[in-house]
């Protein structure tokens, strides 16, 4: 595949070539847990930049549950009316 195929990975480089091994022979128990570590971790810190990004962004006001709650009622002329209605 070249990169014009699959604009996602570079020319020349096929799946197998982003994990090498270096010294020892391991068996496919031990890539494939390999594998799932590293994916593992990589989700984890996808997750945490999406929250991250999702936590600078600004609450709409519609999601703002707290004009739901009727303001306080102070004494003094026409309270009884603001007791029953809201706002």
């Amino acid at each position: 595949m070249s990169g014009a195929q699959n604009p996602g990975r570079p020319a020349g480089q096929d799946p197998g070539t982003h994990l090498s091994v270096v010294r020892g022979d391991p068996g496919p128990e031990e890539v494939a847990a390999l594998v799932a570590v590293l994916t593992a971790r990589a989700r984890a810190a996808q997750a945490a930049r999406e929250a991250e990004e999702s936590a600078r962004r600004p609450r709409s006001a519609w999601r703002d549950r707290s004009r739901l709650l009727r303001r306080p009622v102070h004494p003094g002329p026409s309270a009884w009316a603001r007791s029953f209605h809201p706002g």
